[in-house]
């Protein structure tokens, strides 16, 4: 079971912290993601971490504002958010998957969050 928790009304220009919390499995074994979905379109990669935190992608527009990371002892992957744009509004879901690598590909991810609203005023 995947939770976020995080999610809120910030200003453009401003920051939040997402933080997705793991339970019932051994976290460090699965990649984490994070994904959103914007009402009226699909729902898009945002960055990805591999299970052992040595490396990410992120999307190319969310390269240098946001920063995926993790914390296996806590079970949990975190996604700062920094310069948010009206345009980053969306419901965020993380998702795990297992295996070595980061993964950009929501097809690979078994489980997947509830999602958390971050709404970005201008």
């Amino acid at each position: 079971q995947l939770v976020e928790s995080g999610g809120g009304l910030v200003q453009a220009g401003g920051s939040l912290r997402l933080s997705c919390a793991a339970s019932g499995r051994t976290f460090s074994n699965y990649a984490g993601g994070w994904f959103r979905q914007a009402p009226g379109k699909e729902r898009e990669f945002v960055a990805t971490i591999a299970r052992s935190g040595g490396s990410t992608s992120y999307a190319d527009s969310v390269k240098g504002r946001f920063t995926i990371s993790r914390d296996n002892a806590k079970n949990t992957v975190y996604l700062q958010m920094n310069s948010l744009k009206p345009e980053d509004t969306a419901v965020y879901y993380c998702a795990a998957a297992f295996g070595v690598l980061e993964y950009r590909d929501a097809g690979v991810y078994s489980y997947w969050g509830q999602g958390t609203q971050v709404t970005v005023s201008s």
